[in-house]
This record gives structure tokens, sequence and C-alpha cells, in this order.
């Protein structure tokens, strides 16, 4: 039964709507006897109380994570992200479950398995989903978090890294190593992310009155998502390259040393993420630390919050990371 207000309840007891009142709030001014009659009459009628004090539960939530699938590999940024997101959810007694996202699944608006058997309470979505795609999990009446991204056609709370103000702070390094010409590498309207800190590049060489060849602006990956392991360079090269993740600047400095330049002795990279392990040749990553693990503690206590009752939507909270100074990038060489 729905519906069911005070005054229902009351009226079934032959009491008033105020004498329900105090018995549901536990309030002096009625007989425990007739409380006692008022709750058993409120539970029996299937009376929610709005005013009730919400309280967040402290375990057993089955929490959906729902990646891209061109974003995850066994070896891949995401990969570590989703376990340090398990380990947070599993730290607050929870559930971590995780789907791929297939692109026919976005193209077609189907959902995942996840939500069509009905398996879990809330969704963390872990990687940039289409516009269309979030519209359709948050009409699913559960609450959703997006996490190292944000959509901004979507209400729902997302978690994302200091992108723009990470990559400001790569690119002001630079310039105090004496770089002049740099350049950018990201499919800048890829991600959330890459606009970010594409814009956090573009940021401080604005404020540097530093111009930017349009030519040294290009993408790291195909359209369906694969990084590129050779790379569209411009016929003049600048000294440095901000990189928008850190597989895409060791591609990059792959591609570099095949066509006979040193990093960082010619061409310094920096990177995003700190992520990559060292391989093969290529030197140790100057990159910007993500803090995936405050990220996820903070999606674990927002998913938390949300299923105990509290939607109010915060928005978009932002996590501080840090400058990782590594052998990638050096002073600007004498030979430029």
């Amino acid at each position: 039964m729905s519906g069911i207000t005070m005054r229902d309840i009351g009226r079934q007891l032959g009491v008033s709507a105020v004498t329900v009142s105090k018995a549901l709030a536990g309030k002096s001014g009625v007989s425990e006897e007739m409380r006692q009659k008022i709750i058993r009459r409120a539970s029996e009628l299937g009376y929610v109380n709005p005013n009730a004090p919400q309280t967040t539960p402290t375990s057993g939530l089955d929490v959906g994570i729902l990646i891209p699938e061109n974003f995850f590999s066994v070896v891949s940024f995401y990969a570590t992200f989703y376990k340090q997101l398990v380990q947070a959810l599993t730290d607050a007694g929870h559930f971590g479950i995780m789907e791929l996202v297939t692109h026919d699944m976005q193209t077609t608006l189907t959902l995942p398995n996840l939500l069509r058997s009905r398996h879990v309470d809330a969704l963390i979505c872990l990687g940039q989903l289409t516009s269309p795609y979030m519209q359709l999990l948050t009409r699913q009446k559960m609450p959703v978090i997006c996490l190292d991204f944000h959509d901004p056609f979507v209400t729902t709370d997302a978690i994302v890294s200091d992108n723009a103000f990470g990559a400001a702070q790569l690119t002001y390094w630079l310039i105090e190593q004496g770089h002049r010409d740099i350049g950018f590498v990201g499919d800048i309207k890829a991600t959330s992310s890459i606009m970010e800190r594409y814009l956090g590049f573009l940021s401080a060489m604005l404020m540097k009155d530093l111009p930017v060849r349009p030519e040294c602006v290009f993408s790291d990956r195909s359209p369906e998502g694969n990084t590129f392991h050779t790379f569209q360079l411009p016929e003049k090269m600048p000294t440095a390259f901000v990189v928008n993740c850190d597989m895409s600047a060791q591609a990059l400095i792959t591609d570099l040393q095949s066509r006979g330049y040193c990093v960082p002795e010619d061409i310094s990279v920096v990177g995003f993420d700190d992520f990559c392990p060292t391989a093969g040749n290529t030197p140790p990553l100057t990159t910007f630390r993500v803090n995936c693990p405050a990220m996820c503690r903070m999606a674990v206590k927002l998913i938390g919050e949300r299923c105990a009752g509290d939607r109010k939507t915060i928005g978009r909270v932002v996590i501080g990371g840090e400058c990782v100074f590594r052998d990638s990038a050096a002073p600007v060489s004498v030979i430029h």
C-alpha cells in the first residue's frame, strides 16, 4: 500500500496525527502501549517516515563497475585503477562487479547485463562513456558515479584528477627548463580528461606568451580509441612534448628513437598518470601522478551516501596529484 499518511494511521487507531507523529519520533506524551500499536500499524500499512534519519550502510553493497572496452587491457592504467577501486570497496565492506562496455553497446544503447539482471545496488563508471549512454544509465533509478571523467550533459557525481592544473604544472616546468616550442599529443575530444589536460597545457603557454604551432598538436589514438605506435610528426620538431597519458608518452618516445632522436637530449617528453613502468630503452617518464587511491575512496564514500538515501548531487570532485620528475625531460639542449 502506498501513500499512507500519519492521519490514516491515526484514523485507524482513533488518535490524532500529532499523536502518531510523536510516537514514531520517540517523543514523550504517548503511552508505551499506544506507541507500540502505532509503530506496529505503521509497519503493517507500509508507512515510510520521510523525516526518519538516514544511515549509511556499513557493508554489503553490490557495486557494478562499468569500464569502456577500449580503455581496458591486462596491462593498462584502467586495469590498475580497477584493482584499486575493488580494494577500496572491499575495505568498506562492499563488493565490486566489473563489466566491460563495448562500442556496440553504447551505439545501440544496450543496458549492461549487471542492470538487466538487477544484480547491483549502484554503478561506478570508470572511464568515459558516451553522453547518450550515460543518460541511459542515470535513468535506471540507482546511484551512478563517474570516476576519472565527467559529463556536462548528465547530472551525477564525478570524481576527477586535477587534469588542467597538472598539465599546466608540467608545461611551466618545461618552460623553466628553457623550452619555448612545445607540442601536445592527445585526441583532445576523446575524453573530458584529455580536453582538460590540453587546456592546462594551453593556459600555461598563453600565460607565458608562447605560441603553439597547430602542427605540433596531434592525436595519439584512432577513432576507436586504439593508441598509435607511430605518429604524424611535424616537419619542424618542437623541443618538447606534453603527452596526455603515460602509455602514449612511452609510445611516442619509442617512435622518436626509431627515427634517430634521443630523449631527452634532442626532445623532452612528459606524460600524465604515473602509470607506465620503464620499457626497453625508454627513459623513466617525467609525469603527473594521479592520486587513484584517494579518487577510489571518494567514489566509495559517495556511493555509500547515495545508497543510504542522500541523493543530493554535489557535482564534480577534483582530487589533487603531484608532478614526478624523472629522466625523459631535461633543460633544452644547446643543439636547439
